[in-house]
């Protein structure tokens, strides 16, 4: 039997310097653009970021900067300080779970990294799975300089 893990990675590579992509990170009008919520971010160790998602129900992720190495490296927790109609299994609470974020430079373009660990559930795995792809995929859009189009997760 495989060891049940409490983390999900993912990787993308990026037609943008990791200066770009990294900006996307701790800019809260560029982090509204792959995003497209809310945002206040303090981009500095012990900083507090406040996500907020509006739609049929609000949905609010509390966490803080850990580590900051631009462009390199970015660390933060993450968790959900409310997330009305979340299904059992799934929620993690404020600053409960860890976001390691590393950005390699390849020729012209970024190697973008994502590991996300303290994952308590296979379902809360699963779920953060989804949105991390899903997020990631739209940051790629935005660093190559297009529209990612509407914010998918408006309508959870």
């Amino acid at each position: 039997m495989t060891p049940r893990t409490d983390s999900l990675e993912i990787e993308r590579r990026i037609a943008a310097r990791p200066e770009t992509v990294f900006s996307f990170f701790v800019d809260p009008e560029r982090y509204r653009k792959w995003q497209g919520i809310e945002a206040e971010l303090d981009p500095r160790p012990g900083g507090i970021f406040h996500i907020t998602v509006t739609g049929r129900s609000r949905t609010v992720v509390l966490g803080e900067f850990v580590e900051i190495d631009p462009p390199r490296r970015l660390v933060f927790t993450w968790g959900w300080k409310q997330f009305d109609g979340m299904p059992e299994g799934m929620l993690v609470g404020p600053r409960s779970t860890t976001v390691e974020v590393t950005l390699t430079e390849e020729g012209e373009g970024t190697l973008l990294r994502l590991r996300h660990s303290g994952l308590p559930t296979d379902a809360a795995l699963q779920f953060h799975s989804v949105g991390w792809n899903t997020t990631m995929d739209r940051l790629v859009v935005v660093s190559e300089g297009g529209d990612p189009g509407p914010y998918p997760f408006q309508e959870i």
